[in-house]
């Protein structure tokens, strides 16, 4: 067999055992271990907390044992008002995310577009959005009082200020030379917003979004609590009222556990996005 030969076979071995060999699955890779990272920190408190119960390092008023708080879950889920108030304040956030975001949206896209109206409106909006959502809270009581519209108007105004500033972001996110290029191909408004803004935007938009929907989390939490007869952050309050803690930590479990689902959920979300449009998110 000549050199020639040996050699040609050689490398199809090569290229045959490359092809069989697959690299080793490393630790840190699998979705199981990673499951179960990121319940260390949840099961060291819940072991803490036990401990600091059962060796009664604080008083059960104080910090009830983790066994009453899940007496306490189960008996509102059974009674029902635990979904009552949950869904109460679900239909709060999408009114709110419904308001607030399209203009949040089409005031980014204005002000990312127009040199004009940044210079006349830029520093207006960021001065307002300076103010924190909760810091509206005392004015707007004595505009609209406590009734349901003051809850959608603060949480509007929490999902308003992200959507515009991912917005704005977004839409300066059109390479330049594409941007000449449609100058010079006289594109209408509508078809360079569908053909260039919305696909450089898309990412940011959804960044925005899952700002929004945190922001407005927190705010209703916030404003149920200071001007609210229903949701999930007046049962807390009504449990601080009576002096049950446990009812006060039951809704704080499920505070977070929504708002850890939703954040999830959007964060799988915006990195099926950013895949699409290849940007790194």
């Amino acid at each position: 067999m000549s050199l020639q030969t040996k050699a040609v076979t050689t490398a199809r071995r090569q290229r045959a055992s490359a092809a069989r060999w697959r690299p080793p699955l490393r630790l840190k890779d699998s979705a199981a271990v990673r499951w179960l990272l990121t319940l260390i920190g949840p099961v060291a408190i819940l072991c803490l907390w036990q401990a600091a119960s059962g060796l009664g390092l604080m008083s059960l008023q104080v910090l009830p044992p983790p066994s009453l708080v899940w007496e306490t879950l189960v008996d509102l889920a059974q009674a029902g008002d635990l979904f009552v108030n949950l869904a109460l304040s679900a239909r709060r956030i999408l009114f709110g995310l419904a308001i607030g975001a399209p203009l949040g949206l089409a005031l980014g896209l204005a002000l990312a577009r127009s040199q004009r109206l940044e210079d006349y409106f830029g520093p207006t909006f960021r001065a307002l959005a300076a103010v924190p959502s909760l810091g509206w809270i005392p004015v707007l009581i004595l505009v609209l009082g406590i009734e349901e519209s003051l809850k959608i108007v603060i949480l509007a105004k929490a999902c308003f200020v992200p959507m515009a500033i991912a917005a704005m972001e977004g839409g300066r996110a059109v390479p330049r030379e594409l941007s000449e290029a449609a100058d010079v191909m006289r594109l209408r408004p509508l078809s360079r917003f569908r053909r260039l803004t919305l696909p450089a935007a898309t990412p940011f938009l959804f960044r925005g979004l899952r700002l929004s929907v945190g922001q407005a989390f927190v705010s209703l939490v916030v404003v149920e609590m200071l001007a609210g007869t229903d949701g999930i952050g007046y049962l807390m309050v009504w449990g601080r009222t009576l002096f049950q803690l446990d009812l006060v930590i039951a809704g704080m479990i499920v505070v977070g556990a929504t708002g850890f689902a939703i954040d999830s959920f959007l964060r799988h979300a915006e990195r099926l996005v950013a895949r699409r449009y290849g940007a790194d998110v």
